[in-house]
C-alpha cells in the first residue's frame, strides 16, 4: 500500500493520522519567523571566567584555613610533648623553651628574665589548645 506523500509545508502527524500544527510548541507554516540559534560563545566565555574566580577565591580561603589549622595543631603537639612540671591552668599564657638538649620546656617565666632558646608564647584555651599569643 502506497502513501501519498504530503507537500512541506503540511503539518500531519504519521502516528495518529491527524493534522497537528496547532499543537506544535513551534511555528509550522512558511510565513512563520525562522528559528534562529543564538550566540551564546560569548556569555558562557564569562560567565566561566566568572565562576572560576570564585571557586579559586574558596580555594584560597580553605588553603588559607588548612593552613592554619595545621599551624595550630603543630603547636599544640609541640606544647603538649614538652617538658613542664606543673598543671597548666586555662587562659594563662606559658613560655616554651629548648633546654640544652635541645628538649622543649615549658615556663612561667618571662623572656627576658632568663637565657634560654625561646620558641614562643602559649596561651591554654577553654577546648584546651594551646595557642600561639604574642609576647
Amino acid at each position: 500500500m502506497s502513501k501519498a506523500k504530503k507537500p512541506d509545508q503540511v503539518v500531519f502527524n504519521e502516528a495518529t493520522q491527524r493534522y497537528d500544527a496547532s499543537l506544535k510548541p513551534f511555528a509550522t507554516n512558511v510565513g512563520a519567523p525562522s528559528i534562529q540559534v543564538s550566540d551564546t560563545s560569548s556569555w558562557k566565555d564569562r560567565n566561566v571566567h566568572k565562576a572560576n574566580k570564585q571557586i579559586q577565591a574558596k580555594y584560597v580561603e580553605l588553603k588559607a584555613a588548612y593552613d592554619q589549622m595545621v599551624e595550630e595543631l603543630e603547636y599544640n603537639t609541640l606544647v603538649y610533648n614538652a617538658r613542664y612540671n606543673f598543671e597548666p591552668i586555662v587562659g594563662e599564657t606559658y613560655h616554651l623553651y629548648r633546654d640544652t638538649h635541645d628538649a622543649p620546656f615549658l615556663s612561667i617565666l618571662t623572656p627576658d628574665s632568663n637565657n634560654f632558646d625561646y620558641i614562643g608564647s602559649f596561651q591554654l584555651t577553654s577546648e584546651l589548645l594551646w595557642k600561639k599569643v604574642a609576647h
